[in-house]
């Protein structure tokens, strides 16, 4: 074990308490104060216990608490409740879900502290106490050191936080146990009465601390938790009165922890993936509700099949992995999709109805930078209001799907820096008149109605076209021009995949060295480029005299000089290449060498290809 290091101490919040004028003089004191920080995930979840006294003669009505601003930025959750003292609430008009907590801004407030009014449900009179939990959730607030990592390192994080409580009442007696993911620890700020026992880190007891009390303390440790954080995700919460609710969940997810350097081994993580990508995470784990069915999770390119489903009477466990391990500062992005019988959410108050759901993502420890929840309500309905526990932004806007006419009111909440902690329920209420559920129907019937009328119609109209028209030619000559353009289109993979099997070759001559078959390869790459060469000349020339392709024609002939002197950029990297092998260079060297090869091998490859999506589109 070893001290703080003295270069980690600029990280710490400059505080001006001591320079700011004092807030007025309160009767409250804290008797005693237990705090207890979760630092297993990277979430950072503190929970504190305070015994609040009235030493005055008036009656107070509200506890403030004090939260340094650099913290305050990354709260994402806080809620105070009032305990008898064996971990039960007191009934209060606010039981279940906590007191009132409010930001207030007191006169004479330090700068550098957010002050929050907790509520008391009924005032302290004098000579009396009572016991505060109050739960805190912070988010980002855990800082990556290094901030760069290789396949091989492990993460390491620093925290910072003050072992003794910020407060703005004295505090006569207060403890702090900070909970850390493993018993290994670089480094942490030694008191005097600092001791670590296990994955536990305790300070203190501290005890008669005056106002606005602050020891400083760094935590250097060890957590391979996974750190994934969802920059934006969009929930689609489709409501059909016919039985179903459909969840839609779109995911842009990216790894938050020590960005990676380097190169990525897959071999190495294969085999020793405890040892060769510790820190990154290659599966999730999303708790449904019960009874969930038809579930699917796809990625951008299609259906992943590496996910396995579960669940009983009171879950549905779905775990699933992304197509390659996320490292720090990999991104992905995918969709969770599933349904829920509609007698499970849908309900019905005072001639309304309302769906109860849940607010949050159902995936394990994700942070969730921006939350958007849309409401899809059925067409007709009308009067619409959400409840929820927390405060969301709140707008509507319309959803056109099949068969509607005005379109589907979409009830949208979006919410940023959301936790597990905002996973409960709230409600949309609304109206809707039960005759509106046969429009769909009655529209479906019309449409097979009109349906069969245009093929009468149509079996005894005569629309033939004569194929002496001018219109019947026009049609040949462009048909004609869209099969050259798909032929130039397929020469242009082939050569593609050509310049593949070149780039292939010095992959395989870094990893065996065997110059000779670099060189035996590179031969027949050539061969085949003349070939194909040869081959696109008649297709060209098809283009080039032919009218119709006059607006298409720059666009190909400017994918065919790109891929020439991609031609000419990849066999200048090859011949530099297997110069230096030759020459025994080191890989630093061949690096620099080729650098503006590859440079501009990337940058023409991308243009190639945003072309040949354009051709392909013709």
């Amino acid at each position: 074990m070893t001290t703080l290091n003295p270069l980690l101490f600029p990280f710490f919040l400059t505080f001006t308490i001591l320079s700011s004028p004092v807030l007025s003089a309160s009767d409250l004191i804290l008797a005693k104060v237990d705090r207890r920080i979760d630092l297993t995930s990277q979430i950072v979840r503190i929970t504190t216990s305070l015994k609040v006294e009235n030493t005055g003669s008036d009656v107070v009505s509200e506890v403030l608490l004090s939260i340094p601003e650099n913290q305050a930025n990354h709260l994402a959750y806080l809620t105070a409740t009032l305990n008898e003292g064996k971990g039960k609430v007191k009934p209060s008009a606010s039981a279940g879900v906590g007191l009132p907590v409010e930001v207030v801004h007191p006169k004479d407030a330090p700068p550098s502290l957010t002050f929050y009014s907790v509520s008391l449900p009924k005032g302290l009179g004098k000579g009396n106490s009572l016991l505060l939990d109050v739960f805190a959730v912070f988010t980002h607030i855990l800082k990556p050191f290094p901030e760069k990592i290789s396949q091989a390192d492990i993460q390491l994080l620093l925290f910072q936080e003050s072992a003794q409580f910020l407060s703005p009442y004295a505090v006569k007696v207060q403890s702090l146990t900070v909970k850390l993911p493993d018993a290994r620890i670089e480094s942490y700020t030694k008191l005097e009465n600092a001791k670590l026992q296990g994955s536990e880190l305790k300070y203190g007891p501290f005890e008669n601390l005056p106002p606005f009390s602050y020891s400083p303390i760094v935590i250097h440790f060890e957590n391979n938790q996974p750190f994934a954080v969802a920059k934006e995700l969009v929930r689609e919460i489709e409501v059909s009165h016919w039985g179903n609710v459909q969840v839609t969940e779109h995911y842009n997810i990216v790894h938050g922890g020590a960005q990676s350097k380097g190169e990525f081994s897959r071999l190495d993580y294969q085999t020793r993936p405890y040892l060769r990508g510790a820190s990154a995470f290659s599966r999730l784990v999303a708790r449904l509700p019960p009874r969930a069915h038809s579930v699917y999770y796809r990625d951008e390119i299609g259906n992943i099949s590496t996910s396995s489903l579960w669940g009983d009477s009171k879950k549905t466990v779905l775990e699933f992995e992304p197509r390659y391990p996320i490292f720090g500062g990999w991104k992905t992005a995918f969709t969770i999709g599933y349904s829920l019988p509609l007698r499970d959410f849908l309900f019905g108050s005072d001639g309304k109805r309302f769906l109860n759901i849940s607010f949050g993502a159902p995936i394990n420890e994700l942070v969730i930078d921006t939350l958007i929840v849309k409401v899809v309500l059925p067409e007709g309905s009308s009067d619409i209001t959400v409840s929820a526990p927390f405060p969301v932004k709140q707008t509507q806007e319309t959803k056109l799907s099949h068969l509607d006419v005005v379109g589907r009111p979409v009830a949208v909440l979006e919410k940023n820096n959301v936790v597990p902690e905002h996973n409960v329920h709230f409600q949309v209420y609304y109206k809707f008149n039960s005759l509106s559920m046969l429009r769909e129907p009655l529209m479906l019937i019309s449409g097979f109605f009109f349906l069969f009328v245009a093929c009468i119609v149509y079996t005894h109209a005569d629309l033939s076209i004569s194929k002496s028209s001018a219109s019947y030619l026009a049609k040949l000559q462009w048909d004609e021009v869209q099969a050259t353009i798909q032929q130039v289109h397929s020469i242009i993979s082939r050569c593609l995949t050509t310049h593949d099997k070149l780039e292939a070759s010095l992959r395989d001559l870094s990893r065996t060295g065997d110059i000779q078959a670099c060189k035996a390869t590179r031969k027949s790459v050539d061969s085949s480029l003349k070939e194909l060469s040869k081959e696109l000349k008649q297709p060209l020339a098809v283009l080039q005299s032919s009218p119709q392709a006059a607006q298409i024609l720059p666009k190909v002939e400017d994918l065919v000089a790109k891929e020439r002197e991609l031609q000419e950029r990849l066999v200048a990297k090859h011949t530099t290449v297997v110069d230096c092998y030759e020459k025994k260079l080191g890989g630093r060297e061949i690096e620099n060498r080729i650098a503006s090869h590859q440079q501009k091998v990337t940058a023409l490859r991308q243009e190639i290809d945003d072309l040949m999506d354009f051709i392909d589109e013709i």
